[in-house]
């Protein structure tokens, strides 16, 4: 391989950690440090609708991981709505990202369980933009100064969703 091609993969491989070497399987990145900058991107939304940054400035995010075939995400996503339904009064936000093979399963899957939360598929542009970290369910919250409040790996109990809302 030349010199300039193997800068040119080195430097890809930096920037996009998830790519992986034929044959091995894809690092996920490390779950961001507590008071670290979340970075946001606009995202499409299932729904139709479109999640853009500006949403989020000053306001309580949660971002959370799920996946229509997880066990894990299927008993917390029922609080996650809760917490939705009883907090975006107050302010909060929330991007659920589904990382389930095609969007056509998220879609169904939330409209069988009626789930309104603001979600987006985790087409390879949004795996760009928001890099799942290892686990199933993951939760972090971004708190009103864009920096990381808390993160979850796993499942959380519902009494452990019910206190994300202290950060609001």
């Amino acid at each position: 391989m030349s010199l300039s091609r193997r800068r040119f993969v080195q430097g890809a491989c930096l920037a996009a950690p998830s790519l992986a070497v034929q044959g091995q399987k894809p690092t996920a990145p490390p779950m961001p440090a507590d008071g670290s900058v979340f970075r946001l991107g606009a995202v499409p939304l299932l729904d139709g609708g479109r999640f853009e940054p500006a949403q989020a400035q000053g306001k309580v995010l949660v971002v959370y991981w799920w996946a229509s075939w997880c066990p894990f995400c299927a008993l917390q996503s029922p609080e996650m709505q809760k917490l939705w339904d009883s907090q975006r009064a107050r302010g909060l936000q929330m991007l659920g990202l589904s990382i389930d093979k095609k969007p056509e399963e998220a879609v169904s899957y939330l409209k069988k369980k009626a789930y309104t939360f603001p979600s987006a598929w985790m087409s390879p542009e949004v795996a760009r933009l928001y890099p799942k970290p290892d686990g199933l369910p993951v939760t972090i919250v971004i708190g009103k100064d864009g920096r990381v409040a808390q993160t979850e790996k796993g499942q959380l109990f519902p009494e452990d969703v019910e206190q994300l809302a202290r950060w609001i």
